[in-house]
Formats: C-alpha cells, sequence, structure tokens
C-alpha cells in the first residue's frame, strides 16, 4: 500500500507550489507578499508559506489543516504556525489581514451548515476589512467530465518508483461530484486509493453565502489573467472584504 506519508510526498512533488510557473500560484503569492499577517486555509504541504518566509515575508503566517501527515510535511518549515483542524474549527478572533483558500480547497466544503460554519471562522479570523482570497471551478465548464481512466498520468515518485494515477467519478448530484482517485504501478497493481467529494457552486449561490457571512465581494475573474467570468469561464477567483 502507499501510505498517507508516500501520499503526502508524491502530492508535494507533481503538485509542487510554484509562482514563477504557474499563473494560479502567482496569484496567491501576490496577494501573500501584500499583506500584514496571513491564514492559509486548507494550506496541505505548506508550498505557499514555504514560499512566502522564503521570498522575505516578515509577517506572521498561519496554516490551517485537518490531515496530520500534509501537516508533517508543512512543518519541516518552523517559522510558519501549522494547526491541525478544520476551516470551521479555526478560532483566531481579529488577527489576519488575509485569509485565503487556493487549490480549490474551498470546494471541499460540501453541506450547506459547513459552508456557513466555515466562512463565519474565516471573517472572525479576520480584521476588519481583511479580505479572503479563494478559487472554486465554475459548473458550467464540467471538469468532472476529464476525470477518468483515459487520462491517466504516469509520474515518478520521489523515490524513484514508477506510478500511474487516475480518477473516476462515482456520482454527479446537485452540484456534488464524488470519485475516486488512484495510485498503481505501472504494471496496474493498485496501492492506494482515496474517495474524495466536491461541491461546485455557481456566482448566485456562491455570492449569497459570501453576503450572508457578512463578505462583500471585491473582485472576481474567470481565469488567471483577470478577465471577466463568462459563460465558459473555467474558474471563478474570488477576493471578498470583510464587511
Amino acid at each position: 500500500m502507499y501510505t498517507d506519508a508516500e501520499a503526502a510526498a508524491l502530492y508535494d512533488l507533481v503538485e509542487a507550489w510554484n509562482p514563477d510557473g504557474h499563473p494560479a500560484d502567482a496569484h496567491y503569492h501576490r496577494l501573500v507578499m501584500a499583506a500584514g499577517d496571513v491564514l492559509d486555509v486548507g494550506c496541505g504541504t505548506g508550498g505557499m508559506l514555504h514560499r512566502a518566509r522564503a521570498d522575505g515575508h516578515t509577517g506572521r503566517l498561519a496554516g490551517l489543516d485537518p490531515d496530520p501527515a500534509v501537516l508533517a510535511r508543512a512543518r519541516r518549515r518552523t517559522d510558519v504556525e501549522w494547526v491541525e483542524t478544520t476551516a470551521a474549527g479555526a478560532v483566531w478572533d481579529a488577527e489576519f489581514d488575509l485569509a485565503v483558500m487556493a487549490s480549490h480547497a474551498f470546494q471541499y466544503l460540501i453541506t450547506d451548515e459547513d459552508l456557513r460554519a466555515s466562512l463565519a471562522a474565516i471573517r472572525a479570523a479576520l480584521r476588519p476589512g481583511g479580505r479572503f482570497a479563494f478559487e472554486t471551478r465554475h459548473p458550467s465548464a464540467r471538469a468532472w467530465e476529464a476525470w477518468n481512466p483515459g487520462n491517466a498520468s504516469d509520474i515518478v515518485d520521489g523515490g524513484g518508483r514508477a506510478l500511474r494515477t487516475w480518477f473516476e467519478v462515482d456520482l454527479v448530484e446537485d452540484g456534488v461530484v464524488s470519485y475516486t482517485g488512484t495510485i498503481a504501478d505501472r504494471d496496474g497493481t493498485v496501492l492506494r486509493v482515496d474517495r474524495e467529494t466536491l461541491r461546485f457552486l455557481g456566482e448566485d449561490a456562491l455570492d449569497a453565502f459570501l453576503a450572508e457571512a457578512g463578505f462583500v465581494v471585491e473582485t472576481r475573474c474567470g481565469d488567471w489573467d483577470g478577465g471577466p467570468v463568462t459563460a465558459v469561464s473555467r474558474e471563478i477567483v474570488t477576493v471578498a472584504r470583510r464587511g
């Protein structure tokens, strides 16, 4: 079997944080470097905050994630705060200028109750006027249609092991997509299976939740170049301000 620690290391390798090469990472890096104190919600292996500190960020940096395996890798850097909790479990009170949820982490907030509780906790963690930046896949782009074994990826992990990874969609219902991710040896021997669920919200529903939580949308884009959201946009990129 492929362990949690090995899977976290593989993610760190394949999805390495790279604001020099990836427009999405560059977007968040600019926001983080311009802010004073920053909270990364769903920080994963910590790449965003690692890079910010390495590039000279002098403010407070804190990351939270409920997954102990990814936090173990994040904690390789000790000049950042790391907290094992969910978004809804955050207990800070007006301590940050910016909160971010990158890499589509926002879509893991599935139920209305979890979404409301998470937005309330994020808002509470921000100082008055603080900003919350995140992105979610536009439901009209139907990204899940490309998540199938025909789009498997061949990769090599940090130990030199040749692997094949793929996704299979199990259920699409009411804007919620459940899918299975598989890691296997190149000969097809399955090493690990993970089941995950994501929520796809359109602009109207998204803005209703934000307004209810006390956020005002400051900017909204449909891509990483700053273009408007259209019927063919693949992303809904939002920066909202604590009202």
